[in-house]
């Protein structure tokens, strides 16, 4: 079927404006999930941003003053401006004098834009927007992160390399200059005391130099944009790989492991912008100094050559000790890294346990060993300097020997302005010689480096990048049939054969001991695991055939440790979607229970949270997260012991507004608390991994021998509750 079969619905003004933005930029946009926004009575910011991000398209929702609007139409970025009544325009010019601007109606592409000035446009507008950016998000990152991604990503900056070449070979010519004239003037201006020839010298000298010094500056300056943007693109890969990753990389790498071998990365910016490319200046400066120097004197040439292959040879010798060296180092800081991130993450614990000086004393030790293994690469870089200046020395005082032999020998032509001459190019390019030579050890570092970052940046994602599978509209209803699942490294399966039913719009329970698969239900909805057996289908569609962002935009995840942004409290809610009206935001913080801690708040929902929200409670905190799911009206909502870190008042609160939260919506409920339970439509009984009762709370307790046991460890009543079922039962049969 194709799309437009798929979505009948005409378009709302938003999801038509967005269309258009993406014809813009030359792609094209799902039709269902347009159609289903469309269906929508209000479109939010968010919603169309995602829409954009699921097809590559870089969109950013963003407020928008007159002056933005003018640049933007003057710049020719695509855009689509947000009206008071829902509705949306499409930026196309402005007036010259920028006293107007032209929108057009994206329901009528055909129609005349219309002209309106800033006034009108003040009575019209919500002074935001979405801006759309020509091409494709993460188009320079699917390849295969190592030194070739690095080669091709310079390769974008042809005009910036081209323009710093053609500085550094004039900067090379006029380096010959000096050396020149002082020849010149060796050989002519003292022998036949020439002034005016000296005075021409010397203005040529001075206008040499203020043009040195100008190139030297462009040259410098074009360089410091070529490390920002190397910088910036590395920075821009590793966050968006990191966000890609599985769940479980997470769980199985320690924090510290990961920011060790990620930060590696600026390791290969500090390569590029520093020995590779002193390097490639050093060697333009090369070409031009040799054919001059062999010129003056092919013996001396030959000469300094050979010293540079001496300083190679050295530098290949010590490669395999320093390489060991510094992967050693490398190993050594990744550790202590991770020692610190976990004493810092885990400072709670470790006060409360009192365990200081055993953290101190481990971090000592990868403090020792660090150290160790940075002497070691310290001895052998000593080692390979000590026996490489001696070559470095000669190059200036072995060149000025030798060229005043070549003069004291009889048959030389040699003029002593020639060997000082010689002596003074030489150095420009003993430089150049030795870089080269210490180029091959940063490679080497270098290329470590790379190895460490390929083990996050290379490592497969949840789903290929750019992978768009199917998008229906999500009504709530949820199944399981014959569901078998083993985490990587386990032996045994966590969940065997699970089946169950949830129809849209009812409660589920899911109960059982520790380690019977409860959470691990709710991961495999949320598509945190893969590599399940059996069918898991969400309205029909078989979660595997689901595209991931719609998946997960529709859910509303309430954890029993959620984590705070920090940030206000508004931000937190909204957390990354701030097209959410402020309404609603209240309207989800009345429902979880939370609006009325909020209010007592000097600053309300402006009161910032710092990190590890220590100015929060755990009730606090736990009610804030359900309002963080609730904001966005999901159609399924899932609480894995969400209510466990709520005192009574506060559980209470949320238990008399479940009905609420959960009118028209399906509701996932994981506790161990079973009076959480009792309302709900049905409950599932999971022990060692398999499903071993469904039904309600009062089917349940006279059925299930487990959960009765679990209900009369919960509650001193339990055993008359029984008894009157049992009786009811009898009396009903």
């Amino acid at each position: 079927m194709s799309d437009t079969e798929a979505s009948p619905t005409p378009l709302t003004a938003r999801p038509a404006a967005l269309q258009a933005l993406a014809a813009r930029v030359g792609l094209d946009l799902d039709q269902r999930v347009l159609a289903i926004l469309s269906a929508t009575p209000e479109v939010e910011p968010h919603a169309l941003v995602s829409c954009a991000a699921d097809r590559g398209i870089a969109a950013k929702a963003m407020a928008l003053g007159w002056g933005d609007l003018l640049g933007l139409a003057e710049a020719g970025t695509p855009t689509m401006i947000l009206l008071r009544d829902g509705g949306a325009a499409l930026l196309d010019g402005a007036s010259a004098d920028r006293s107007t601007v032209s929108l057009r109606n994206p329901l009528d592409l055909t129609a005349a834009p219309a002209v309106v000035d800033r006034q009108r446009l003040d009575r019209l507008w919500l002074r935001s927007g979405i801006v759309v950016r020509s091409g494709a998000l993460g188009d320079a990152g699917e390849e295969v992160f190592g030194l070739r991604w690095v080669a091709r990503t310079l390769g974008g900056d042809k005009s910036i390399l081209r323009d710093m070449g053609l500085a550094s070979v004039v900067l090379s010519v006029l380096a010959l200059a000096p050396a020149l004239i002082f020849m010149a003037i060796a050989d002519r201006v003292l022998l036949y005391q020439s002034h005016a020839t000296l005075t021409l010298f010397a203005l040529l000298m001075g206008v040499i130099i203020l043009f040195e010094t100008a190139l030297g500056w462009a040259r410098r300056h074009l360089a410091a944009v070529l490390a920002r943007r190397v910088e910036g693109r590395m920075s821009l890969l590793a966050m968006q790989r990191l966000l890609r990753l599985p769940l479980d990389f997470f769980e199985k790498t320690p924090a510290g492991e990961i920011q060790s071998r990620l930060f590696q990365i600026y390791k290969i910016r500090d390569f590029i912008t520093g020995p590779l490319f002193r390097t490639f200046l050093d060697v333009v400066t090369l070409l031009v100094v040799i054919p001059v120097l062999f010129l003056i004197s092919p013996i001396l040439t030959w000469f300094i050559l050979g010293l540079a292959a001496v300083l190679v040879l050295l530098i290949l010798a010590f490669r395999p000790a320093i390489r060991r060296a510094t992967g050693k180092v490398i190993e050594a800081d990744r550790a202590k890294v991770v020692a610190m991130v976990e004493t810092v993450q885990g400072m709670r614990t470790v006060k409360a346990l009192g365990i200081e000086a055993q953290r101190s004393e481990a971090w000592n030790r990868n403090v020792a060993a660090s150290l160790r293994a940075q002497f070691e690469l310290q001895v052998h870089s000593n080692r390979l300097e000590t026996v490489s200046t001696p070559f470095e020395r000669l190059f200036q005082a072995g060149s000025m020997m030798l060229g005043a032999l070549i003069i004291l020998t009889e048959s030389s032509t040699a003029s002593v302005g020639a060997v000082f001459a010689f002596t003074m190019l030489a150095m420009r390019a003993a430089q150049p010689l030795v870089s080269l030579a210490q180029l091959l050890h940063a490679v080497e570092q270098v290329r470590l480096a790379v190895g460490e970052s390929m083990m996050v940046l290379n490592h497969p994602p949840e789903r290929a990048p750019h992978a768009v599978g199917v998008r229906p509209e999500i009504k709530g209803h949820v199944s399981f049939s014959n569901v078998t699942f083993t985490y990587p490294g386990a032996a045994d399966p966590v969940l065997r054969n699970v089946s169950f039913d949830v129809p849209t719009g009812s409660v589920i329970g899911l109960v059982g001991r520790s380690g019977s698969g409860k959470s691990t239900v709710t991961r495999l909805i949320q598509a945190l695991n893969a590599g399940y057996s059996g069918l898991i289908k969400l309205d029909g569609v078989e979660m595997r055939e689901m595209d991931l962002p719609h998946l997960r935009r529709n859910l509303g995840v309430v954890l029993q440790e959620n984590f705070m942004f920090r940030g206000t409290i508004r931000e937190n809610i909204i957390a990354g979607r701030p097209g959410i009206s402020f309404d609603k935001v209240i309207q989800a913080c009345r429902l979880a229970g939370a609006e009325e801690f909020i209010e007592r708040f000097p600053r309300s929902y402006e009161t910032f949270i710092e990190e590890g929200s220590p100015n929060l409670s755990g009730g606090q905190k736990q009610r804030l997260a359900i309002a963080r799911a609730l904001v966005t009206d999901p159609p399924i909502l899932i609480f894995d012991e969400a209510t466990s870190a709520l005192d009574p008042e506060s559980e209470a609160i949320v238990n008399a507004n479940l009905r609420r939260i959960g009118r028209g919506r399906t509701i996932i409920l994981v506790s161990h608390r079973l009076s959480s339970l009792v309302d709900a439509d049905q409950i599932l009984v999971l022990d060692a991994g398999e499903v071993v009762g469904n039904g309600t709370h009062p089917e349940l307790l006279r059925n299930n021998a487990l959960y009765r046991q679990l209900w009369m460890q919960q509650n001193r009543d339990a055993g008359r509750m029984i008894h009157e079922s049992d009786r009811v039962s009898a009396a009903a049969g």
